[in-house]
């Protein structure tokens, strides 16, 4: 078996035409079923992967939580260097894997070269954060008695990522993790196995390279049955998950029962709102890609559009306008803007979704079909619907936007709260009041609030995250380290008194 010519490219990072889905103890290996990688564009096998069986989960997670012994023993800003080596080990493949994403997942080559380059700019990150692991000293109302925190690791952090970034999500928690102390088991989405594997090789050199434990960085290639092992397993203490708000859910569960913590990134149904004192064109610019970026598949993609009546007819026709200019094609051809869809199941929920959209009054201003071909792709899609509809308050994971209007800026916050999902929003204004209204506690419910720019594009610096449905988790920036990390508040008597026992003889 052989590579077809335009994936030969992937041999350059360690890609085979067959590969063993499992990083277990330094060893390439599994004993589970064999998938095919799929390429979205058009439907063809890539490559094969032999994923994961529970017996290679178990064998994998003995060394990993061995290895995790030493690695926590290790100075965090040791630590930090090993992971400024594994920056370095991406920046020198970054083309590669951006071009890999980008074939496996179906986003276009910019999103997927940026993609590994936001991975990049985390290790950057973790390594200025492995010197600032600080705690508090408290004052103690105690005589000859001092009080702080010590941060210490939590051992093993799972970590399931999902398809839409298979890479960046990994960044987020991992950098963070690995300099906090703890070793990392990696479960990556079904379909974007190849990912998975190349990231783990260019980890596993660097482990090797220094001569520590390649159990520090444990991965698996699998499906379902892989992610409630890794639930159940009471040596993971923390296990962050990036999916649906069902699944996600049936994940707390499962992690709460044996009192493990939960970091969940789960579904957004984000809204732009458009004031009457807009800068209507950078509106207009922000929202196209906010709303067709990455086919729509993105958790920040924006999927509900609010417009002040006074511009609503304005705004439309201008974005009307630009739908019609957005190429659609091969992700990996320059100049296209949208990809295909992830899956065949994705295509067919696009459709499925614009039949219950029609049913609940949805008028469909343009787009609305899929487009005949051998790959996922369909139109990009504007509707106008009414914010009443039920589907208004799901997230159909696709380039779907509804538009909708409002004639007060609490009516549009009221629109914004509305729906069960809390991550990402944003208001286009000049008005210094509705800015400060909307950032406020009456405004935005959303983990991520923002001013004149789009729902999407969150940078590393900022914790990233959302609230109700969206699960409530943080990751990547601000303290968001503090996940990864168990606390102790530690009193320590330097005197020979113990003020509570003065007036008792001990003899």
């Amino acid at each position: 078996m052989s590579f077809a010519k335009e994936y030969e490219f992937l041999t350059e990072i360690g890609i085979q035409p067959r590969n063993s889905g499992c990083f277990v103890n330094g060893v390439w290996k599994g004993s589970g079923s064999v998938v095919s990688s799929v390429n979205p564009a058009n439907n063809k096998p890539i490559a094969e992967v032999v994923e994961a069986s529970p017996q290679d989960y178990e064998e994998g997670m003995k060394a990993c939580f061995e290895a995790s012994k030493i690695w926590m023993q290790l100075p965090a800003p040791k630590r930090g260097e090993i992971v400024r080596q594994i920056g370095d080990a991406l920046r020198a493949k970054l083309e590669y894997l951006g071009r890999l994403l980008s074939l496996e997942m179906g986003k276009i080559l910019p999103e997927g070269i940026g993609e590994v380059q936001e991975v990049i700019d985390m290790c950057d990150f973790a390594v200025g954060l492995s010197r600032q692991l600080n705690g508090s000293v408290i004052p103690s109302e105690r005589p000859n008695h001092m009080m702080l925190e010590m941060w210490n690791p939590l051992g093993v952090v799972g970590v399931i990522t999902a398809f839409n970034f298979p890479c960046a999500v990994l960044g987020w928690n991992a950098c963070i993790a690995l300099v906090c102390g703890n070793c990392v088991v990696w479960k990556g989405a079904p379909t974007t196995p190849l990912i998975t594997i190349a990231m783990t090789k260019l980890v596993g050199e660097v482990l090797e390279k220094n001569n520590l434990p390649a159990a520090i960085f444990t991965s698996f290639c699998g499906g379902a049955e892989i992610g409630q092992a890794i639930a159940k397993d009471t040596r993971i203490p923390l296990v962050s998950f990036t999916g649906s708000s069902k699944v996600g859910l049936s994940v707390q569960q499962t992690v709460s029962q044996r009192f493990g913590k939960c970091l969940l990134e789960l579904s957004g149904n984000n809204a732009l709102i458009v004031m009457d004192d807009a800068d209507i064109k950078l509106a207009v610019r922000s929202v196209l890609f906010a709303a067709v970026g990455t086919a729509g598949q993105r958790c920040t993609t924006c999927r509900r559009l609010l417009v002040h009546e006074k511009v609503y007819d304005s705004v439309v026709d201008q974005l009307l306008e630009a739908y019609k200019q957005v190429k659609i094609g091969d992700p990996l051809e320059k100049g296209t803007l949208l990809g295909p869809l992830h899956t065949r199941a994705s295509r067919e929920n696009f459709e499925n979704g614009i039949k219950v959209i029609k049913s609940q009054g949805g008028k469909i201003l343009t787009g609305g079909s899929v487009i005949e071909s051998e790959g996922n792709f369909v139109q990009p899609t504007i509707v106008e619907i009414s914010p009443s509809a039920d589907v208004v308050k799901e997230e159909l994971f696709g380039p779907v936007l509804y538009v909708l209007k409002f004639k007060t800026f609490e009516e549009a916050v009221e629109i914004n709260n509305s729906v069960p999902q809390g991550l990402s929003s944003s208001v286009f204004t000049r008005s210094p009041e509705v800015i400060f209204k909307w950032i406020g506690p009456k405004g935005s419910d959303c983990g991520i609030v923002n001013v004149n720019i789009p729902t999407n594009g969150a940078e590393i610096g900022g914790a990233f995250g959302g609230e109700k449905g969206t699960g409530g988790g943080r990751e990547a920036g601000s303290d968001s380290w503090k996940q990864y990390m168990r606390r102790s508040t530690c009193t320590i008597n330097y005197g020979s008194e113990l003020p509570l026992a003065q007036g008792i003889n001990f003899g």
